[in-house]
């Protein structure tokens, strides 16, 4: 049987969004029935609606339908409330718990999950009322899906635009089919880190962040609260997953271990400094025809430290190695005790887009062909449940 969606539509530029992720939802085979605030019908009309859902648009509280009923009869089919786009006004009626129209009344008196895609100024998302409002939402449970960065209708670029129809899709069906690893806190460390020599240079690696990226992503897809701890990289962060940007590996270290408090799964992606300058100029070296020497001194091993913690999570590892990768993998993940490590070629995998893994475990080598690394992330994420079930079979 198809899932159903109440998608709500408030005021906002970005209610155009809403008409394409209508039709992407009943491609998709899901039964969209829209309720439109009035606010709303000012920027997309209903007819819009009701010809891509195939059903007529709930606009009036006083609406005659359902025996005088429409705000309780009309959310009971719901597999999930969407309100997409959610204006800032609309955040805040939601957050009181205020039923003064339709599409506000339909949320109060629910009993599916809400979820809501803020659409608005970057000022508007930006003031303490709102985030206020955001923060009250999701500790009463409500999903928030983005907003995005990105140019506004207003003119002005920031943090505020609606996600797109395909990402609302996508989380919209995570919602509904939360997956194998829905209650998992995982946390990935991703990409380089950036060693400063003085206020303009540093040592660092050819690391992308790629592969952290997409196993945060294949771990979110499972249906894992996932944080990324990554260092510098170019790369969006992927959907539902929260970022923290660090610079050095001592920033990385920290944030980390802030965090495995409360986590289940670590998984260390990033290429990390082995070693960092003994002192940073304060200034700006300058060029010179004298030898410049450096003194270098060990960064500590994130890995190591988290894995020989009192109640460390499973911890999986990765070596990016140039030769000898069984022996030296197999030798590292002894080394630091872990259940999983995930070894590679550097010149094969630094910077592409594919990658070809051997996942080193204590059954053995595992190879696997070739892929890209979203791809390779899935697999991943599969062999760790496995290795998971696993024991948790023995330990019974």
């Amino acid at each position: 049987m198809s899932q159903s969606i109440l998608l709500g539509i408030t005021g906002g530029v970005a209610a155009y969004k809403a008409a394409e992720l209508t039709r992407l939802l009943v491609k998709s085979g899901f039964r969209v029935q829209v309720a439109m605030t009035e606010a709303a019908t000012h920027f997309v009309g209903p007819a819009t609606f009701q010809a891509l859902s195939g059903r007529p648009v709930l606009e009036g509280l006083w609406d005659n339908t359902g025996a005088g009923m429409a705000h309780i009869d009309a959310a009971r089919p719901a597999d999930l409330i969407l309100v997409a786009p959610a204006s800032a006004n609309f955040l805040a009626k939601l957050a009181q718990g205020l039923a003064d129209d339709l599409l506000s009344t339909l949320c109060l008196a629910r009993n599916a999950p809400l979820a809501v895609a803020p659409a608005m100024n970057r000022e508007m998302w930006a003031n303490l009322a709102t985030q206020r409002n955001v923060a009250l939402l999701r500790s009463d449970g409500v999903a928030i899906l983005g907003p995005a960065s990105g140019a506004q209708a207003c003119g002005e670029t920031g943090w505020g635009r609606m996600l797109e129809p395909d990402e609302l899709l996508h989380a919209i069906r995570a919602l509904l089919n939360p997956g194998p690893w829905a209650h998992q806190r995982v946390l990935v460390t991703a990409g380089p880190t950036f060693e400063a020599l003085d206020p303009v240079r540093g040592l660092t690696n050819l690391s992308s962040g790629k592969m952290g990226y997409a196993v945060a992503q294949a771990a979110r897809a499972a249906g894992a609260a996932v944080t990324l701890v990554s260092g510098p990289t170019c790369l969006a962060s992927p959907q539902g997953v929260e970022r923290i940007a660090v610079q050095s590996a001592a920033d990385m270290r920290e944030a980390v271990l802030a965090r495995v408090p409360q986590t289940d799964i670590f998984i260390a992606v990033a290429a990390v400094a082995d070693y960092r300058p003994a002192q940073a100029s304060p200034t700006k070296l300058k060029k010179s025809d004298t030898l410049l020497r450096l003194d270098l001194v060990p960064n500590a091993d994130i890995l190591a430290e988290v894995a020989t913690l009192p109640d460390a999570p499973f911890c999986v590892g990765f070596a990016a190695e140039t030769g000898a990768l069984a022996e030296t993998a197999e030798a590292k993940r002894q080394r630091k005790r872990l259940p999983l490590l995930v070894g590679n070629l550097a010149q094969d995998t630094l910077g592409r887009d594919d990658a070809e893994l051997v996942f080193f475990d204590d059954r053995g080598m595992h190879p696997q062909p070739r892929a890209d690394k979203l791809t390779q992330a899935r697999r991943l994420i599969e062999h760790i449940q496995e290795l998971m079930t696993t024991t948790k079979t023995r330990q019974i």
